[in-house]
């Protein structure tokens, strides 16, 4: 036999056995085809679990179970186990589940976007199913929170609806068109009210499933701010006050020489106060000694624009203490809350750092000083970071929403931003900068200004309870 005749009975050979693969293949229905390439565990879908683990301390972290007197340990962490379960029904909803998604489904659905008000009837988006001829179809849809419904009056005969009105709903028909018509016409309604929470939807065909998410969410209504041209419409100044008259006038008479009109709110808890008086100053009297936090939520409640400038009594403004062009980046970026500027040429910003850890031991904080993140896009002078120094312009509205612990009157500060992370956008900018007074603080503020071993130790047992902190390390 010659070479090429060899080769001429293997190229027939091997176009012979493909004809035969084509022909077996060909003997299975579509979905059977499917199976072949998927293996059947992956086909059911259902939330992973996830299992939490144990944070692990930075070098140097306070241990905030040492600060607890021991005698009162064990009420103090069953009351704080109780209020982190209260916490995470409030923040937790099916959307924190972590799912899977199976390959080669022949299941169309949403995976993201789709969002109604609570108990109100709206359409699923984009239900279908693809897959081969076969006799007969059949889908299976679950929701856990609401009510399902389809409307099947085009195809009466052709295609049966059972469990309409319910949890669960079953679609089935012996055309594929007429059953992705119904589906298409498949609506959820939410069984009960709540302003924001989730429900996991789960459609199935034969061993395949697919679950996604349905947000329910009560719609908000804008909160908007008619700004104006001039910066006295923009922009309120803030400041909280304390036995330092002195340096508040020298503060205020610096504010009046480049924003002569701007409004700005004091907030006084001075023991013996004195009475501010000047255009545009709205001085509020507290008790005596209430605090720094204390303070500051009195003034910015009563701020009316849509930004505030927050600034220490010992402050002065200077050429280079430009509000406006803190007003710029936050409107050029509106997802920002607080913009913060340098003092004498200091940002003192610092990020934070926080593994949430375990149910049980709690979390682990640092705050690290000078840490920041990324150059804010367009603004290389801005960087995104955690924390501020005391200067700096914030969107009322998101404060508002925030505030400051009162419980901590006298050296507070980063707690702000500790209870604030996650849920606010952080900037700090060098290119805006306001100066200090020199330091001639009376006998009787430094009393009041330093913080006791007593008092450090109870901003320690807050920070366990509240934040449910394991440790924490100021870096």
């Amino acid at each position: 036999m010659t070479k090429s005749t060899i080769i001429k009975v293997l190229v027939s050979t091997l176009f012979f056995l493909v004809f035969l693969l084509y022909l077996f293949m060909r003997s299975f229905p579509a979905s059977q085809k499917m199976e072949m390439h998927v293996p059947a565990q992956t086909h059911r879908l259902a939330p992973v679990p996830v299992s939490p683990r144990p944070c692990t301390c930075p070098p140097g972290s306070v241990q905030l179970k040492d600060q607890i007197p021991e005698d009162q340990f064990d009420k103090v962490y069953q009351r704080r186990k109780e209020e982190f379960e209260k916490w995470k029904k409030r923040t937790s909803s099916e959307l924190s589940k972590l799912l899977l998604a199976p390959p080669n489904s022949p299941l169309q659905y949403p995976i993201q976007g789709f969002t109604v008000p609570p108990l109100r009837r709206c359409p699923i988006p984009g239900l279908k199913l693809y897959t081969g001829e076969q006799s007969r179809y059949k889908v299976i849809l679950n929701v856990r929170n609401g009510l399902l419904s389809a409307d099947a009056s085009l195809f009466t005969g052709e295609v049966i609806v059972k469990g309409d009105g319910k949890a669960e709903i079953t679609v089935e028909s012996s055309s594929l068109k007429f059953l992705n018509a119904v589906l298409a016409s498949v609506s959820y309604q939410s069984s009960f009210y709540h302003v924001h929470t989730a429900d996991l939807a789960s459609f199935s065909f034969e061993n395949h499933e697919a679950q996604f998410p349905i947000i329910i969410r009560q719609p908000q209504l804008p909160v908007l701010f008619d700004m104006g041209a001039d910066i006295s419409s923009q922009v309120s100044i803030t400041i909280k006050t304390f036995l330092r008259y002195d340096n508040l006038k020298v503060l205020l008479s610096s504010i009046r020489r480049f924003y002569p009109n701007i409004t700005v709110i004091i907030a006084d808890d001075s023991i013996e106060p004195e009475k501010i008086t000047g255009e545009n100053i709205q001085q509020y009297i507290m008790p005596p000694a209430q605090g720094w936090f204390a303070g500051r939520n009195l003034a910015v409640s009563q701020v009316t624009t849509k930004y505030f400038l927050w600034v220490d009594d010992d402050f002065i403004f200077s050429q280079s203490t430009k509000i406006e062009k803190m007003v710029e980046v936050m409107e050029a970026v509106p997802e920002l809350d607080v913009v913060g500027g340098s003092v004498q040429g200091n940002t003192f910003h610092f990020s934070l750092e926080y593994d949430k850890g375990d149910e049980t031991e709690g979390g682990c904080l640092y705050r690290k000083s000078h840490g920041r993140f990324h150059a804010l896009p367009g603004y290389p002078q801005c960087y995104l970071t955690s924390g501020v120094v005391n200067f700096f312009l914030a969107r009322t509205d998101c404060i508002q929403k925030s505030r400051f612990d009162p419980l901590l009157k006298r050296v507070a500060h980063s707690e702000f931003f500790m209870d604030g992370l996650g849920s606010l956008m952080v900037a700090s900018c060098s290119h805006v900068s306001i100066g200090h007074q020199p330091k001639k603080n009376s006998n009787q503020y430094n009393n009041f200004r330093k913080q006791t071993g007593s008092e450090q130790a109870f901003k320690y047992q807050l920070h366990f309870f509240k934040n449910n902190l394991k440790c924490i390390k100021f870096g």
